[in-house]
């Protein structure tokens, strides 16, 4: 557990990758624009000392992983979210194939995300029920503006999503990671919009939507859904980032985000490797909202607060017992240095 002023965190990282972008899984030039997408944010936000060279960048490998998340990182446990981008890589980006690998290794510290594409309608039916058949599927993550023979997106609203998202019901889903944040080149900003969560979670009140990176740059739309939907929380992926090089705006976001939806709906994730949850992790915990701020907003980011956001939040989505937890990771030889 990270330890910070003598208390005690349990850190759930809830949304990271393990991603393959190495050249050679190019399929074409929008696997290397992509790549080099998401390299940009990483080397515009990162302090100097965290920034990586491009080919590490690329395809950092298992041992990277592991070190940035549970040896260095305070991360006790973490998410492993599946972006497939089959029309950019040869083998997919990110897919819960290569996640599993990590998962397999270190079962008891990631918890693995699968998907669905429903322009797959009825055809891609057994293809998902064989996925989490044969795979430890947690949660689902969905990437609604991936790119698909000639499509450029899809909304969680359309009658196909629906009788996936109700197959995920059936399967015993509860928790649906959404990207509704920054695009990346060279996918289509508009097919992020935040709208159509507003339409799933009336829909499917069983079902958590976790709306990963707060839906930048739509916060306001997002705040305004999410504050009526019991069931809509904040991924705070990419807004994280902002803490170091803009403060301001990142105590904009956080206090916007306690004041609409309150501390018990907020959920850490670093985008690892976009950025490493160490110094995020440690420069949050060093965060004060500005005086002003907590003036308007008649918000504060307390230690209690933190703790729910860090880890406390993600767990009870997930039904993690944290104490249990603890003491089952203790045994792994891979605790965070506090």
């Amino acid at each position: 557990m990270y330890k910070h002023n003598g208390q005690e965190f349990f850190v759930i990282d809830g949304h990271m990758h393990f991603w393959d972008a190495n050249p050679e899984n190019w399929r074409n030039q929008y696997g290397e624009s992509w790549i080099k997408c998401f390299y940009a944010y990483h080397n515009a936000l990162s302090p100097a000392e965290a920034v990586w060279p491009f080919d590490k960048f690329c395809r950092y490998g298992e041992e990277a992983l592991v070190d940035d998340l549970f040896r260095s990182g305070h991360v006790d446990m973490a998410i492993l979210n599946s972006t497939y981008l089959h029309e950019f890589y040869k083998n997919g980006f990110n897919s819960h194939i290569q996640n599993n690998v990590a998962k397999s290794k270190y079962p008891d510290r990631f918890l693995l995300c699968g998907s669905f594409d429903p322009r797959d309608e009825e055809a891609g039916f057994e293809a998902f029920r064989r996925m989490m058949g044969e795979y430890p599927i947690s949660g689902l993550k969905l990437y609604t503006a991936e790119w698909r023979n000639g499509s450029r997106g899809w909304r969680l609203n359309d009658p196909w999503a629906y009788k996936y998202l109700d197959l995920a019901q059936q399967s015993g889903i509860k928790n649906i990671h959404v990207h509704k944040g920054p695009t990346v080149y060279p996918l289509s900003a508009d097919a992020f919009d935040v709208h159509d969560v507003d339409y799933a979670a009336t829909d499917f009140p069983a079902l958590n939507f976790i709306v990963e990176h707060v839906g930048l740059p739509r916060l306001d739309d997002f705040c305004w859904i999410a504050a009526q939907e019991s069931n809509v929380y904040a991924g705070l992926s990419v807004a994280m980032a902002f803490v170091h090089l803009r403060p301001r705006y990142f105590g904009e976001i956080m206090a916007n985000l306690l004041f609409w939806l309150g501390p018990d709906k907020l959920c850490f994730g670093s985008d690892y490797a976009i950025w490493s949850p160490k110094w995020l992790i440690e420069k949050f915990m060093a965060y004060d909202l500005p005086e002003d701020l907590k003036q308007e907003y008649h918000v504060d980011l307390t230690d209690d607060i933190r703790r729910k956001i860090l880890g406390e939040n993600t767990a009870r989505l997930y039904g993690i017992d944290i104490a249990a937890q603890t003491a089952k990771l203790a045994r792994d030889g891979l605790a965070a240095n506090g």
